[in-house]
């Protein structure tokens, strides 16, 4: 048996996740905003679920939960940070308010999960940190640029932590999603007011996509994507990455084929800035 602690449990990903680990007998440590939405769960499951409210927007709620959950539980095996919504809109026609709630929310809250887990697992000897990207943090979309920024600043920043953290037995994996087809197109994404000039381009038709949703555009089964997730894990050696998704591998293979054909193609403009070597 297991314990874990998740954020971001009221739906989607957490909600299943703690659904197949509590039926497998696991303990889980479950956050979210709104407690009563896992009633039903802690009816059924008893002193097997833990809850506790929190936004991880407030960095003094989650260094007060995370202390109460190591406190009352003991040893916890994993941290998963899944809290976190996607924002929908060209850069312009994203407002300030929308951008500072999703920086504080997909970058800082889940730094300082991580963060204020860190004490914690040293101490006991070790544990693994999930911690939910997308493929949006390998690669960009038009009309996704604020949520790509925030993905791409939890994998440059897990990416130097599981060096920092290794030597403590520590294990970190970013979690890199493709479409699927839970509620994030619903109530976990904000769509900011669009701007007309941005109507017949790129922008335009990724907004009548989301307008539109279709299980064409959503090919990813999220039972199937936190039953992979629970496995790595599980694993002896977890990867730095996970990615899951068809579309998730195909994006993701694409832009990493691109990057490396343009890195490769400015080696001898890299390699001229250096200084000369000196002469014997």
């Amino acid at each position: 048996m297991k314990t874990w602690f998740i954020t971001g449990t009221s739906g989607g990903f957490g909600r299943i996740m703690t659904e197949m680990l509590l039926e497998r007998g696991d303990r889980v440590a479950a956050t979210l905003r709104k407690p009563q939405a896992l009633d039903d769960l802690k009816e059924q499951y008893g002193e097997q679920l833990w809850i506790a409210s929190l936004d991880v927007t407030n960095t003094e709620a989650i260094n007060q939960v995370i202390h109460s959950a190591f406190e009352e539980l003991g040893h916890i095996d994993v941290i998963v940070n899944n809290a976190g919504y996607g924002l929908f809109g060209a850069a312009e026609e994203i407002s300030n308010e929308q951008l500072n709630h999703l920086i504080q929310t997909n970058v800082v809250g889940s730094l300082q999960v991580t963060r204020a887990t860190l004490p914690y697992l040293r101490s006991q000897g070790g544990g693994r940190i999930l911690q939910l990207s997308s493929m949006a943090g390998q690669t960009g979309f038009p009309a996704l640029s604020m949520y790509n920024m925030s993905k791409w600043a939890v994998e440059g920043f897990i990416e130097a932590l599981s060096q920092e953290v290794a030597a403590f037995n520590i294990q970190t994996t970013l979690i890199e999603p493709g479409s699927a087809r839970t509620n994030f197109s619903g109530s976990s994404l904000i769509v900011a007011e669009g701007i007309e000039d941005y109507a017949q381009t790129p922008v335009g038709y990724m907004r009548q996509m989301a307008e539109q949703p279709s299980d064409r555009h959503t090919p990813g089964d999220p039972v199937k994507m936190v039953k992979a997730m629970i496995d790595v894990a599980d694993a002896d050696n977890a990867p730095l990455r996970l990615t899951l998704g068809s579309d998730a591998y195909e994006a993701i293979h694409k832009s990493l084929s691109s990057r490396l054909a343009a890195l490769e193609g400015q080696r001898d403009t890299a390699y001229s800035t250096d200084f000369e070597p000196k002469s014997e």
